[in-house]
């Protein structure tokens, strides 16, 4: 029988090459394993040496990578969308339901803000927030704009495939664009919520608490708090010392916020605060310039993985696949440098499941 000849294969056609070629070729992208024809002649396949395929995949950041996983991304292409709040793009979302329901990062919506989402068609339509879990930073939301039958979405499936410690991973965009490559630093984990408010408190037993000094560019700051305000409630909870109003505001997540009644000299005043995640509030400014921008909530997850993908605080909340294609999560924060985190699938199927029993429940 003659020798099979591999044949070239077009990775930029609309043929989708089988999930381990794309495998086999970014592992040796992650690895180091650059394709060249000057370096690697003996050992690149015949397909990879003519033609178009004479460039050389540098990093896994490149062009030509992000159009060699495209296929991957386009799996999920109706499944995508964005999310915008106040007018502004706030996050990406997944969509988990035919009949229009999307989960997205709940602490990038702004409470008072009208919410509309980006289908991947180019449609923008309204959307509300129909339930919540503060716990994992999740928002489910429900579009009730445009016409249901023009939507073109799909939801996607969720898979309880666990991917290994040192799997690449790709984060889709919106239009089945890749917007990520990423390696899966860290296995499933517990991130403990450090919400702040941004104030050290003089220490009293009764009365109302206090405020001996208020912390720069804290959610405190920027509420208008002054050093020597008493707080009488916090979200209308009466307090009793400055113990209970640290207790009362551990409970607290990153990003939420919270109502203060206070006393200033003898007015009484109503201001509110967002709570700030302990790892913004005490960085340095070198620091700060280091990580770049990072959502405002980092942590409080009941389980992540931790994934190297570089992403901007916005394009949290959409699908995590891995290597083939299968959805393992969702990106739910973009947590340092080169740190992102994602819910793992097992967890947000759960969430799901018990957001969309909520918002559908019949209302009395």
């Amino acid at each position: 029988m003659a020798a099979m000849i591999p044949q070239p294969i077009d990775w930029f056609s609309k043929r989708r090459p089988s999930a381990l070629v794309l495998a086999a070729v970014m592992s040796m992208v992650l690895s180091g394993s650059v394709l060249t024809p000057a370096v690697h002649a003996q050992s690149t396949p015949h397909w990879m040496s003519h033609g178009r395929y004479r460039t050389s995949i540098a990093s896994r950041d490149s062009g030509a990578m992000m159009r060699l996983v495209r296929p991957l991304s386009e799996t999920v292409e109706q499944s995508v969308v964005q999310v915008y709040s106040g007018g502004q793009v706030v996050s990406l979302g997944t969509v988990v339901s035919e009949d229009g329901y999307i989960l997205t990062k709940r602490s990038e919506l702004s409470g008072g803000d009208p919410v509309s989402v980006r289908l991947p068609s180019g449609e923008k339509v309204d959307a509300r927030v129909a339930a919540r879990k503060k716990s994992n930073d999740l928002a489910l939301l429900k579009l009730h704009g445009g016409d249901e039958a023009s939507w073109n979405i799909k939801p996607a499936t969720f898979s309880t495939v666990e991917p290994p410690t040192g799997s690449f991973l790709i984060s889709p965009g919106r239009d089945g664009f890749t917007i990520g490559i990423g390696v899966l630093g860290v296995p499933p984990r517990y991130v403990a919520h450090h919400g702040l408010l941004g104030v050290n408190f003089y220490d009293a037993q009764t009365g109302p608490a206090m405020v001996r000094r208020v912390h720069p560019e804290s959610g405190a700051d920027n509420a208008g708090l002054q050093d020597g305000d008493r707080i009488l409630k916090i979200n209308g909870l009466q307090l009793l010392g400055s113990e209970s109003a640290v207790n009362t505001l551990k409970k607290m997540y990153p990003g939420d916020v919270v109502r203060l009644t206070i006393m200033r000299g003898e007015n009484t005043l109503e201001l509110d605060a967002q709570m700030s995640d302990k790892a913004l509030l005490m960085e340095s400014e070198n620091d700060a310039k280091v990580n770049g921008p990072r959502n405002m909530r980092l942590s409080g997850f009941d389980s992540v993985i931790q994934h190297d993908t570089v992403l901007a605080p916005n394009q949290c909340g959409g699908p995590l696949l891995d290597s083939h294609g299968h959805v393992i999560g969702i990106n739910i924060a973009r947590a340092g440098r080169v740190v992102s985190y994602a819910l793992p699938s097992a967890l947000v199927t759960a969430e799901m499941v018990e957001m969309l029993e909520e918002a559908r429940r019949p209302r009395e």
